[in-house]
């Protein structure tokens, strides 16, 4: 027996028989609710697999706390990287400690395959990874700006602190308007997914105001913050390539084969612009999956969205939150001295001592009391 299309709570026929075990067979009858009719169609996952989740989900909460804990220490006790815009460096590293927040839960429920705590333990997860997902793109757009202006126009085009800070604001408020909406059901929901152990915004519905939900969020949190960043490397790239063909033109004139000293200045800021573009890759790769499940979901067939199907893309985006701290441990200069000096057991070595790091910074931004 299925729920109806009012969401009426009725027991999976699992219950009823020594039939095979659908999603649902061990929720309370209080939570049945929870369950939309679409994961009722398809046998339980054996416990193993529930196993291997939690597993994959415990190491990366490791990795992620670790690496995103050492980039905030790092960044915000070492003067010379704070800087206005390693600003948002620490503030993606909050947001990806936000959906790291998620993780024990998972392990819990993991455990007894099942979400536990029902609407409220339910909510609080999806809470999570809907402000840290939607935070995070927004983030990353910001990061791309900065390094727009910093690299396009870096004697008056770098951001002030406090423009810093307003751009960080705004990327909190930017990831509240989906995260509030389904959490008071004013529009949207969250609901189990996938194993039924993980909770996010309901895509699979079958009506018109879940398909409206669906395409506004996607809208709202990938298509707009994917745009932006786009223009912004775009334009930071045809920079780059015509302060090339400048260099060039000068070393010409000038009758050397290159200006040495403008270069190494300018490969400083191009090397972190480099670190940011990795990670709005990653973040390309981590957000891209989710939202094809969710437009299938809403708008497609709905017979392709297993719940093993369902689980990768969740998976991916636990996986770039890990990643995204040692990007900018191998890419940033001053953050690799910084380790070399203060985990020196990390075994990681900076040829570019951080003197020579400040006078190029300040060739590039006339600014160094901003750097330093």
């Amino acid at each position: 027996m299925f729920m109806d299309g009012n969401n009426t709570a009725v027991l999976p026929l699992a219950l009823q028989g020594n039939g095979p075990r659908l999603l649902g067979w061990n929720l309370p009858t209080e939570d049945i609710h929870l369950l939309i009719p679409h994961w009722q169609a398809f046998e339980a996952p054996p416990f193993y697999y529930h196993l291997l989740l939690a597993l994959v989900y415990f190491v990366l909460m490791v990795i992620s706390t670790v690496g995103n804990g050492i980039v905030i220490w790092i960044f915000s006790t070492t003067k010379s990287l704070r800087s206005p815009s390693n600003l948002f460096i620490v503030n993606l590293a909050i947001f990806d400690l936000c959906m790291m927040l998620e993780m024990p839960m998972l392990l819990y429920n993991s455990y007894y395959q099942r979400i536990m705590g029902g609407d409220l333990a339910c909510t609080i997860y999806a809470i999570l990874g809907s402000f840290s997902g939607i935070g995070g793109s927004a983030t990353n757009a910001a990061i791309a700006f900065d390094r727009y202006k910093t690299i396009s126009s870096p004697i008056d085009g770098k951001l002030s602190r406090g423009q810093a800070i307003m751009l960080i604001t705004f990327t909190w408020f930017w990831s509240l308007p989906f995260t509030i909406l389904p959490t008071l059901q004013i529009w949207g929901r969250y609901v189990p997914e996938g194993f039924l152990t993980t909770c996010s915004f309901d895509f699979l519905s079958n009506n018109d105001e879940t398909r409206v939900f669906v395409a506004c969020i996607f809208t709202w949190a990938y298509c707009i913050p994917m745009f932006l960043i786009a223009i912004f490397y775009l334009n930071l790239f045809k920079h780059v390539r015509a302060h090339e063909k400048m260099l060039k033109a000068q070393a010409k004139r000038m009758n050397v084969q290159s200006l040495s000293a403008n270069r190494d200045a300018k490969s400083v800021e191009i090397r972190i612009a480099k670190a940011a573009f990795t990670i709005f890759f990653m973040f390309v790769c981590a957000w891209t999956p989710y939202a094809i499940v969710a437009l299938i979901g809403a708008f497609g067939n709905r017979q392709l969205l297993t719940p093993l199907v369902t689980m990768i893309p969740a998976v991916c985006c636990k996986i770039v939150s890990c990643i995204d701290p040692w990007v900018y441990a191998i890419s940033h200069p001053r953050y690799r001295a910084a380790l070399e000096k203060r985990l020196p057991w990390l075994g990681i070595r900076e040829d570019l001592r951080e003197e020579d790091t400040k006078s190029a910074m300040t060739a590039v931004t006339a600014a160094p009391t901003e750097e330093t």
